[in-house]
This record gives C-alpha cells, sequence and structure tokens, in this order.
C-alpha cells in the first residue's frame, strides 16, 4: 500500500532539486505508452532489454484482448524463434533448451549511480506511480512523498525531476558515509525519457534458412558464450547488412531476412546419456584441476570425433537435431519455401563434411532400401555371437525377452537402451548387425562408401603372379594414399574418407551451400591418407562449398591445393563490408609497388649513367681524314648523332626519374587522402579483369573454395598474439556475414549494392 503525504519533504533537501519553473502552466495528464521488456541473466549480472517495436506492440494488443479470458495466450517474438505467455510473463525458447525468461510490461524505470542502464519497476510498483503522478498532474500538486511497504520511499518534486531514496537498513553494511546511505535513485517516466536501443523488429518474410554448427568445448568465443550467443551475434550483424547493402531491394520487398539456427552437439555427448564425463572423471589427475577441466571439457572432442562409438554419437545428434530444427521451423513457417545452407566452425565443420560426403540421393537412396529378408548370420546362434563380441554378460538379458539373431536385427538403439545395455555395448551390436546382415543382393563382395560409389576390396598378389583387384571404374573420388603398414581387412573399415565403423544418417533436406569456418578439413583428409581430390567430384546432395577463414588462425587449413597441385593458387580476399581494402593492407601494397619502382629507377639511372662515363663524347671523336670516301664520312656522321640522341633520351629519362621522385609525396598524399576510394575500385576492377578465370574441380561448381578474411591493423603487428582470436573471430565477422549473404542473395537474382561512405 502506497501512502501519500503532502508536503512532508524537508525544504533543504528539496531546494537543490527544484530546477523546473513551477510557475509555468501544467500540461494535461496523457497515460503513460507501456513498453514490453525481457530479462538477461549472466553469471552474476542481471539485465532487462527491450523488446522490438513490433514485438512490444504484438504482446500489448494481446495483454489488451486477453485480459478476460482463462487460457493462456502466447505471442511469438524475435523472428518466431521465442513463445510469450502474457499471462504467465515468460518468454520460452522455441529451437533450443533454454530456462524460461521474465517479461514485464514496462512503464517506470530507476537508475542508480553505479548503473549503466535504466532498470524497470514491477508492474505494481509502476502503476502505483502512475497513480501518484496522475493525481500530482491532475491537481497541480508537487513535493509528494510516497511511502512504500518495503520501506522504499519516492519523492516527487516536479514533473521532471522524481528520486527514490533506499531505506537505510537496506544500504550496504560496509558503506559508512551518511551521504552514499542516502545518495538517491533517478527515477523516470515512459520508455521514451531513458536512453535505450529499440529497433523496429525483424522482417516476416523468410527467404533463406542456416544451420550453424559449433566446434570444440560448449563455450565458442573468448567471452566463453555459447552458441545460441554467438549465432544471436551473427544474425544481428546480417540484419544490419541487409539493412545497408540491399536497401533498396528490402525496400522493394525483394528481400526479407536469413533465419540462422544454432546446432548444439556438445551437451548430448557430455550429458548423463554417454556417461563418458563421469568415466574421464575418474581417471583424471587432480593436479591443475582447471586446466584438466578445460581439457576434458574441450579439446576431448577431437579424440571422441576419432573414435567409432562416440564418433557415432556426435554425427546422430547433428544430423538429427538438425532435421528436427528444420522440421519445426516448417511448422512455424508453413509458406516458407526457400533454401537451406548449411555453416560449421572448425571441427563442426569436418562433421558436417564426412556428413554430407556420405548423403544419398533420392535414387540411390531407394535403391539402398533392402528388399528381401536378411540372410543368416554365417550359422552363429546368439550366444556364439555376442561371446565373438565379447558380450556374453547381456546374453540372459536378450533371452529374457525372446530375442534372436533374427528379431535383434530388426531392433534399434532405442530398444536396447531400454533393456539397460549400455551406449558402448549396444554401439558394437548394432554394428556387427548392420556389417553382418546384409539383403542377399549387396553380397557381392564391395565394400560400400559414399551412395552410389564403390570400392572393390583390395587383396593382396599370390605367388602365381595374380594382381590384386584394384578399384572399379566407379572409383570413389578421393585419392588415398598407398598403404605401407599391415594389411587391413576391409570387412570392417570403410575405405571412404569417414570414420570407422560409422552409420552416417541422411539429412531431411538437400543444402544449397555449406560454409566451413576456420576448418581444419584439410588436414584430416591428409592424416587419413588422402593425398588429393579428385577435381570432378562433388557432394552427393550439395553443390557450393566455401572454406573461410583467417589468415592466423591456427586451426584452418585450405582445400585447393589438394584439387590443383600444380598450380600455385593465392586464396581469394574477401572484401571489407565497407567496399575497399583495410587501409594497411593498401598501404602495404602501395608501399611494395613503390619500393619495387624505386629499386627499378635507381637501377637504370645508375646503368645509365656507367654507360655515359665510359663511352667518348661525341667531341672528342678523331677528325676525318682526307683518304676517307664520303661514304665512310656519312657514316660516321650518323653514328654521332645517334650517339647524341641517345644520350640525350638518357638525361631526359633520368630527369623524369628526379621528377617522379621529387612529386612523390604529393602523389602518395593524393592517393590515399584524396581518391583512395575510387582508386581501390578501380584496382580491383582492374584485377578481376586481369586474372584469368581459374577453374577449381567441382566441389564449388567449378568456381574459387578458398577465401581469406582481411586481418585488422591491430593483429598485424603480432600474429602470435591474436592466433586463438582468430580462430573465434568468425561469429562477429561482418566481413564473412556479407559474404554469405551475397552468396545466398546472388543465387536469387538480388543485386548487391555497396552503399556510399
Amino acid at each position: 500500500m502506497v501512502v501519500p503525504v503532502v508536503d512532508e519533504a524537508s525544504p533543504s533537501s528539496t531546494s537543490s532539486f527544484e530546477m523546473l519553473d513551477m510557475e509555468s502552466v501544467p500540461a494535461p495528464y496523457q497515460e503513460v505508452q507501456p513498453h514490453w521488456f525481457f530479462c538477461r541473466r549472466a553469471d552474476d549480472s542481471t539485465s532487462w532489454l527491450p523488446f522490438s517495436i513490433e514485438d512490444s506492440e504484438k504482446l500489448e494488443r494481446a495483454f489488451d484482448t486477453g485480459g478476460d479470458k482463462e487460457e493462456e495466450v502466447v505471442v511469438a517474438v524475435d523472428g518466431e524463434r521465442y513463445d510469450v505467455h502474457v499471462k504467465e510473463r515468460k518468454r520460452y525458447a522455441v529451437y533450443w533448451e533454454q530456462g524460461p525468461t521474465e517479461v514485464r510490461r514496462c512503464t517506470w524505470f530507476y537508475k542508480g549511480d553505479k548503473d549503466t542502464r535504466f532498470m524497470p519497476y514491477p508492474e505494481d510498483f509502476s502503476q502505483s506511480l502512475e497513480e501518484a503522478y496522475m493525481i500530482a498532474v491532475t491537481l497541480d500538486e508537487w513535493k509528494r512523498k510516497l511511502e512504500f511497504p518495503t520501506g522504499e520511499t519516492v519523492i516527487l518534486h516536479n514533473p521532471k525531476l522524481i528520486m527514490q531514496y533506499q531505506p537505510i537498513g537496506l544500504q550496504d553494511e560496509w558503506v559508512s558515509s551518511p551521504s552514499e546511505q542516502t545518495r538517491p535513485r533517478t527515477v523516470k517516466r515512459g520508455v521514451d525519457n531513458i536512453s535505450v536501443e529499440i529497433l523496429d523488429g525483424e522482417p516476416e518474410k523468410v527467404d533463406h534458412l542456416v544451420f550453424m554448427v559449433h566446434g570444440i568445448g560448449p563455450a565458442c568465443d573468448l567471452r566463453f558464450r555459447s552458441i545460441i550467443q554467438c549465432v544471436n551475434d551473427f544474425r544481428s550483424a546480417s540484419l544490419s547488412l541487409l539493412a545497408s547493402h540491399y536497401k533498396r531491394a528490402q525496400q522493394d520487398g525483394q528481400v526479407g531476412r536469413v533465419e540462422f539456427l544454432p546446432v548444439n552437439w556438445h551437451s548430448a555427448l557430455h550429458g548423463d546419456a554417454t556417461g563418458v564425463d563421469e568415466d574421464i572423471q575418474r581417471i583424471t589427475l587432480p593436479s591443475i584441476s582447471r586446466l584438466r577441466h578445460f581439457t576434458n571439457d574441450t579439446l576431448l572432442d577431437l579424440f571422441f570425433y576419432n573414435s567409432p562409438t562416440y564418433c557415432q554419437t556426435i554425427v546422430d545428434t547433428v544430423a538429427s537435431e538438425i532435421n528436427r530444427l528444420h522440421s519445426l521451423f516448417k511448422q512455424r513457417h508453413p509458406e516458407f519455401n526457400g533454401a537451406v545452407s548449411v555453416v560449421g566452425h572448425s571441427l563442426g565443420s569436418l562433421i558436417l563434411f564426412d556428413l554430407l560426403t556420405n548423403q544419398r540421393t533420392g535414387s540411390e537412396a531407394r535403391e539402398g532400401v533392402p528388399s528381401g529378408e536378411p540372410c543368416r548370420l554365417n550359422g552363429d546362434t546368439l550366444e556364439q555371437t555376442l561371446t565373438r563380441l565379447g558380450l556374453q554378460q547381456y546374453l540372459d538379458t536378450l533371452q529374457a525377452e525372446n530375442l534372436d539373431l533374427e528379431s535383434l536385427a530388426l531392433c534399434h538403439d532405442s530398444d536396447l537402451k531400454v533393456l539397460g545395455i549400455p551406449l558402448g555395448p549396444r554401439k558394437k551390436i548394432l554394428n556387427y548387425i548392420k556389417r553382418k546382415w546384409l539383403p542377399a543382393d549387396c553380397k557381392t563382395g564391395t565394400v560400400c562408401l559414399a551412395p552410389g560409389l564403390q570400392v572393390q576390396p583390395q587383396t593382396t598378389s599370390d605367388q602365381d603372379g595374380d594382381q590384386s583387384s584394384g578399384l572399379t571404374a566407379q572409383q570413389y573420388q578421393f585419392h588415398r594414399e598407398q598403404s605401407v603398414t599391415s594389411a587391413v581387412d576391409y570387412e570392417y573399415f570403410d575405405v571412404g574418407i569417414g570414420q570407422v565403423s560409422i552409420d552416417y544418417p541422411q539429412l531431411a533436406f538437400h543444402p544449397q551451400t555449406f560454409f566451413a569456418f576456420g576448418s581444419p578439413i584439410g588436414m584430416f583428409l591428409t592424416v587419413r591418407g588422402l593425398k588429393r581430390i579428385d577435381p570432378n567430384y562433388t557432394f552427393p546432395t550439395c553443390k557450393s562449398f566455401y572454406n573461410i577463414y583467417h589468415p592466423y588462425d591456427p586451426v584452418a587449413y585450405r582445400i585447393e591445393p589438394m584439387i590443383i597441385s600444380e598450380v600455385d593458387l593465392e586464396p581469394m580476399l574477401i572484401p571489407h563490408h565497407k567496399g575497399r581494402k583495410r587501409m594497411h593492407l593498401e598501404l602495404k601494397d602501395s608501399l611494395t609497388r613503390m619500393s619495387m619502382d624505386l629499386k627499378n629507377n635507381v637501377l637504370g639511372s645508375l646503368r645509365t649513367a656507367w654507360q655515359s662515363f665510359s663511352r667518348l663524347p661525341v667531341a672528342a671523336l678523331p677528325p676525318v681524314d682526307e683518304g676517307e670516301t664520303t661514304i665512310e664520312r656519312n657514316l660516321q656522321e650518323t653514328q654521332a648523332s645517334a650517339a647524341v640522341t641517345a644520350s640525350a633520351k638518357r638525361d631526359e629519362k633520368s630527369a623524369d626519374f628526379w621528377t617522379k621522385i621529387l612529386e612523390w609525396p604529393r602523389a602518395l598524399h593524393k592517393y590515399y587522402f584524396q581518391g583512395v576510394s575510387e582508386e581501390a575500385e578501380s584496382s580491383v576492377s582492374t584485377e578481376e579483369r586481369e586474372q584469368p578465370e581459374i577453374k577449381v574441380g567441382m566441389l564449388n561448381g567449378g568456381r574459387r573454395i578458398d577465401y581469406v578474411l582481411q586481418e585488422k591493423p591491430i593483429e598485424s603487428f603480432n600474429e602470435y598474439l591474436f592466433a586463438i582470436q582468430s580462430h573465434l573471430c568468425y561469429w562477429e565477422s561482418e566481413d564473412t556475414a556479407l559474404l554469405l549473404l551475397k552468396e545466398i542473395y546472388d543465387k536469387l537474382g538480388v543485386a548487391f549494392e555497396q552503399p556510399q561512405q
């Protein structure tokens, strides 16, 4: 309950606040316009952020119309990535796991001296303030003191000056100064009177959908933020670039927006289902605990992916999560008919590469469906099979369910999990069944690789001179180095580029483009024994591939040298989003060209001077004897005149050289401070015209694959210092986001506009 007390505030405490001319005619009371906010809690801080203008208006309409209804009113906000339950005042994430956050209908705000932004009052507190403010404005009675049951005191000095005083009992015990104990808070009415950035809202139309897969560990940048937060930043950067670089297309309604959704696989791998964290923790040493925890939670993901058991878990999680998000997105956007692309960062790019390499087209998927009854498993019984796998302890469990080999072949991972069989034994059983129980028409002695491509099992030459069976005409288009180790049992080893004994799931769609950020794909392919990629190879279901990396990224490797090894190709330089090279790179290139010109001109001048000194002057030529013929005299005169002409040209060239040297500072100033943009654009266009189009295989449709970012000026001072940051820079890189947008909208036929600087 609020107790208004009139004229109770001491004059001495309020005289310093009376800055408004109270003799002015008071404005009539107008109801405050509310704005909706949501709470974001970090580790030790709480912040309130405003919804966009469009979302706030939708929430206000739902609040006005749903006040009398008993059922919950749900409003989709933030591009339909969140649902707000208006009556409950909670915001729920749609596509990922995240705890509900509080939502408020805000009208009054406060800020202390140490606060960086205004915070909204609770709705009941704001309603009490609004009622007191309405009375003060209507009766033109100010200096009102409002005492709240919680102990706070608010004094309405005048319409522009309202202060809140905390009760002394709630002050910090460490504060001893009376002035600090009574330091008030500034109170503001309405969102228009506080400094906060409120966006207009996202376009409803979605032109393209992109799934983003993270790399090792739960954190994706140096601030240890999750994949959800990093993708939110990347989405915000793309929206601002659409507004600046596709402004006219947006105004004409040609461009909506690109939706980016995060794909999280780390939590599934390190969750309770696998139990791997508990197993690792039991064998972890107690010393340097923080470093060991970081290693177990982050770096071990690389080893997990090279393990057949956990690699299967990772690829299953990534594929199922992408398919789940795709299905949910289609449900919430039934009008969506655009294409879908995938993005992988670090290890996530390798996961997507292996998945896309092992996808099947429509006809191949139909051909791979078993049509007949499964064959008997070499006549083995269930007991013999489990003994061979070292899993005889689970015989009683399976027999209790009346399972034999034939029925076991029809079981899925979830079925065995219900029986209480751990993850490792489940994977062994399912893999053995998958390898042995094949359709009769598939047992032709071939080993299946990527869909539609097969390799005959390699056999050694016998003593009779029979050569080993080589690769068939449908040879897999990744060329592997000849093995120098012992013979491999190809019955249990996939000779493709994927992992050992992995059953790659299928995506529910055909991706349009695959973007790899800071990717170690090239290194992993080389370590797997693959020397080169056939230029004619393409992903079965994806026709475009971009390998994007920072020049100082220690994890990134190139792809193009594995396709074209005979040509040393420089990677494609990604343009700055402002339309030119960075200034320090332009200066570096210009100084390089200038030094080369200086070197060539100086050497040329010295050579000219030496030649002029070593040759006799024309005036010192000996006189013509009387016995010489006229032809000889004319010849000597011609040679002398030619020598004079050549000497004059050398002098003119030398003078021209020193003129250029003296005019160099003026030309440099003109280039860098007057016509840098025009010069850069013309030089870029000239380079594009001069460079012949190079076809780099079919992995990206004949176009270039490797694209390198431009380092920042501060990064160029010490590349080792910024190495780790370079691997994590892609989430906030506007240049990277713009490259994705250009690739997406070029295929939609939307023109790109370079904004005027």
